[in-house]
């Protein structure tokens, strides 16, 4: 049997009901039968990067261990995604029904072709590190540093934690 690694997934979306889809894609992640000790942090409400012409993000970090290696739990944070309406039309930063991005793969430093972690926007985007240090504050990131030092560095600007609970 392959050893439980602990990983992190940032969630996102900006289109319809966007409280209900996090709901129903921390829901889909909690009852996977691969997914145990799932932990998720609070709401934050963010503007979004890129394009300014687009609602506001509500953003999330979970946190969970899996046996799965790490391409095929992008493939089920994929498979998520399509199930709650998500193109993938090769925009970025574009408005999103849902976003699952593999934040953290245990210690892991992936690169290949369809999949970089840590996810390389980790240290400039406080809509992952605020929920990230709630979650983990201690948690050091490979290759980046601790969460607690890279949040004192990020700008964080436009965002909001929801006193609403999921």
């Amino acid at each position: 049997m392959t050893e439980r690694v602990q990983v992190y997934v940032g969630l996102g979306c900006n289109l319809g009901e966007r409280k209900m889809t996090l709901s129903s894609a921390i829901t889909a992640l909690q009852s996977h039968p691969s997914f145990h000790e799932f932990v998720c942090s609070s709401l934050y409400e963010s503007d979004p990067m890129g394009p300014q012409d687009q609602p506001d993000y509500l953003n999330a970090v979970a946190g969970f261990c899996t046996s799965m290696d790490a391409h095929e739990l992008l493939a089920v944070l994929q498979s998520i995604e399509h199930e709650h309406g998500r193109v993938r039309d090769g925009s970025r930063w574009g408005a999103r029904t849902l976003d699952l991005d593999l934040l953290l793969y245990g210690d892991a430093v992936i690169d290949s072709p369809t999949l970089s972690v840590p996810h390389p926007g980790i240290p400039v985007r406080s809509f992952v590190l605020l929920p990230l240090a709630e979650l983990t504050p201690d948690l050091h990131v490979p290759e980046f540093g601790p969460v607690s030092e890279l949040l004192s560095e990020c700008r964080q600007f436009g965002i909001r934690r929801l006193d609403s609970t999921l």
